[in-house]
């Protein structure tokens, strides 16, 4: 905890240029009795830091101080440019200016072995402008309306404070606001259209987004789903491992949770003839429902 407050006390005076004790034991939420021992530690360290007394006094750094990268580790430096190389293949944010001058910085150079793209099959540039678009929206803390699709089949406006963007299950969410319901939604990006930024703000600080488990979790369902030795690979692509037990003919049953909702029984059908719901029985019911209705629209053939 102590070299992490030290390592950000270095960034916040790299930003501010001067900030006084009393602010930092106040930002860090320790006694100015402990900041001072920071900074003394700190110029031990060779840090060049130094303080000013009287008015329009405070700590500094020597002007044109970089930080040494050795303060971050082998380990670290790798994470970082690991992380930005995933975010320049994307396209998504302009971070290959960024990754230059951090691989010179560290002297790394063979960091280009990893290419991540979550755009969809064919024109990428409609995904690129919808994510650009949502993240300039999150961190300008402009709220947005678009029209949403949503697993029932009907569209409407939303009216939302955009708070976070987020990447689950091979999609895109926006987690956000709605002040229609006046609650937290999360939205899949692929799924919202005509969006619009007004001109109003709000700030991110006074929300604290739940995660996609805690807003589920009072709504998923158990179900144990029979897969035939042929469909193994759907299992390894749609589940964990450790959720599914192997029978003596090959085939895997596996017990799952996940939402019930219109999705659910598009994923199911979507699997095909190589499962079987084995519960629960209205699940089963319901997905016979939808497979009659499918019937319907090839009796012409």
């Amino acid at each position: 905890m102590k070299l992490n407050r030290m390592f950000e006390i270095v960034y916040l005076l790299l930003e501010r240029k001067k900030i006084t004790a009393n602010e930092l034991a106040s930002y860090f939420e320790v006694s100015k009795r402990t900041i001072l021992r920071d900074i003394e530690a700190l110029s031990i360290a060779g840090i060049p830091i130094y303080t000013s007394k009287g008015k329009g006094g405070g700590i500094s750094l020597l002007d044109n101080y970089v930080l040494n990268k050795t303060i971050i580790s082998t380990d670290e430096q790798d994470q970082i440019l690991f992380a930005l190389q995933s975010l320049a293949t994307t396209q998504h944010l302009d971070s290959a200016d960024i990754l230059s001058k951090l691989q010179a910085l560290f002297r790394k150079t063979d960091t280009n072995w990893i290419e991540v793209d979550f755009s969809r099959w064919g024109k990428t540039d409609p995904d690129n402008k919808k994510f650009e678009f949502l993240k300039n929206a999150v961190l300008s803390e402009k709220v947005i309306s678009f029209t949403y699709a949503n697993s029932y089949g009907s569209t409407s406006l939303k009216t939302v404070y955009p708070l976070k963007l987020l990447f689950k299950s091979k999609a895109w969410y926006l987690q956000a606001y709605c002040t229609i319901n006046q609650n937290y939604r999360t939205y899949k990006i692929n799924r919202m259209i005509h969006m619009k930024i007004l001109d109003e703000f709000f700030s991110r600080k006074n929300f604290t987004v739940p995660t996609l488990e805690e807003e589920t979790s009072s709504a998923l369902l158990h179900l144990t789903l029979l897969f035939s030795k042929e469909s193994a690979f759907r299992v390894y692509d749609e589940f964990n491992v450790s959720d599914s037990q192997k029978n003596k003919d090959g085939s895997l049953l596996v017990d799952t949770q996940l939402p019930e909702d219109d999705w659910l029984y598009s994923f199911l059908l979507s699997l095909g003839a190589s499962v079987k719901v084995i519960s629960p029985s209205h699940v089963k019911k319901k997905l016979l429902t939808h497979i009659e209705a499918m019937k319907k629209n090839y009796l012409d053939i």
